[in-house]
């Protein structure tokens, strides 16, 4: 599997993000994609799930009603919409085949600051 993650950058608090993940190597129906974060000095926290066929979506708490994540069969793409960004979401996030990040690329840099 090869996950690519981009769409990172500075956004001050209260702005919106949109980060990608590009899937190639694995068959993308029918599975799990999910996003995972890591803030500076902290482990791999889990952030939002998705299945490509169903649609079911899971949340973690801590962004659950800010961030959006949908799929794009067509593009074999896995996307998270950020809205209402605080700084505690500065992070490097990663899309990944499983909660512990397993699969994950290089990730994508987002830091919230003013």
């Amino acid at each position: 599997v090869r996950l690519v993650e981009s769409g990172g950058g500075l956004v001050q608090p209260g702005g919106s993000l949109r980060l990608s993940c590009a899937v190639s190597g694995v068959t993308f129906r029918g599975m799990w994609m999910y996003w995972v974060r890591q803030a500076p000095g902290k482990g791999l926290e889990w952030v939002s799930s998705i299945h490509t066929t169903t649609g079911s979506t899971f949340y973690s708490d801590s962004v659950k009603d800010r961030f959006t994540i949908t799929s794009d069969k067509g593009e074999n793409s896995v996307y998270l919409q950020m809205t209402n960004v605080k700084p505690e979401d500065t992070a490097l996030y990663y899309c990944a085949i499983d909660d512990q990040g397993t699969g994950r690329g290089q990730g994508t840099q987002v830091i919230v600051s003013s």
